[in-house]
């Protein structure tokens, strides 16, 4: 017999007794039924099932059901079903001979029922469906694993890289700017970036025209203009003092 997929089988007792029932609100998606013994001389189908699913753990012995089996009804029969009121079993879903969903519900009148439980029959075997925010905090729980694992091997690589306390940070750059070399390849890059730059933009425009009546200086007149300048830059000289040594008259 293949095991289920989830936890452990719960077999019927060996004296024919039904399994004590369990209290409307306890977990028990962790664990599943299957009685082969009453699959291999019965078959599973909507007419059956629910007998089936009486012999199993999840099985509430003071529902309303119960009470049309003591009377010889079908037990899924709505018209009687709906007379009641309390804890009763609807089968929801089924697809022959596969799935069987079976909803426990708590009935306040003809027309108002409250969802509490949902149990499948999948492949002859029971399991209690779980509920959806016990789904959610699987999710959110699994979720929040992988992000923190995330973040660890993230931090681990970064302190591998030098990527750690600012001491170590200070102490890594004075080193890292006296080591510091040039990357030729880098140069090369950069160098070829401004190129292709370059060849992208537009030619430099022309020089704007001189205005009218406007003649450009030559370079006579440049010459002819520095000259002067010369000239007046060049020192004057005293008479009197640079007339070189002084005669003196002879008695």
């Amino acid at each position: 017999m293949a095991t289920p997929p989830l936890g452990m089988i719960m077999q019927p007792p060996s004296d024919g007794n039904p399994v004590a029932a369990q209290p409307p609100a306890t977990d028990m998606t962790g664990i599943c039924f299957r009685d082969q013994l009453w699959l291999n001389t019965y078959p599973l189908d909507r007419n059956l099932v629910f007998d089936y699913f009486a012999h199993s753990p999840f099985y509430d012995y003071t529902c309303n059901n119960e009470k049309l089996r003591s009377r010889s009804i079908h037990p899924l029969d709505m018209s009687h079903l709906s007379k009641f009121t309390g804890v009763e079993y609807a089968l929801s879903e089924v697809l022959e001979p596969n799935l069987f969903v079976i909803r426990k519900q708590k009935r306040d009148g003809p027309d108002k029922v409250t969802h509490m439980l949902t149990y499948y029959v999948l492949d002859g075997s029971v399991y209690q469906a779980p509920q959806l925010s016990s789904v959610f905090a699987a999710r959110i729980g699994r979720a929040l694993y992988h992000i923190s694992k995330a973040f660890t091997t993230a931090a681990s690589k970064l302190e591998k890289i030098g990527y750690v306390d600012g001491e170590d940070e200070s102490s890594a750059s004075d080193s890292k700017v006296t080591k510091e070399t040039i990357d030729i390849k880098e140069v090369k890059r950069i160098d070829h970036i401004l190129a292709s730059l370059q060849r992208r933009l537009p030619p430099a425009p022309p020089p704007p025209p001189f205005p009218e009546g406007y003649t450009p200086p030559t370079k006579e007149a440049e010459k002819s203009a520095e000259t002067p300048q010369a000239a007046d830059s060049a020192p004057s000289i005293d008479p009197i003092i640079d007339q070189g040594p002084a005669k003196r008259m002879k008695f």
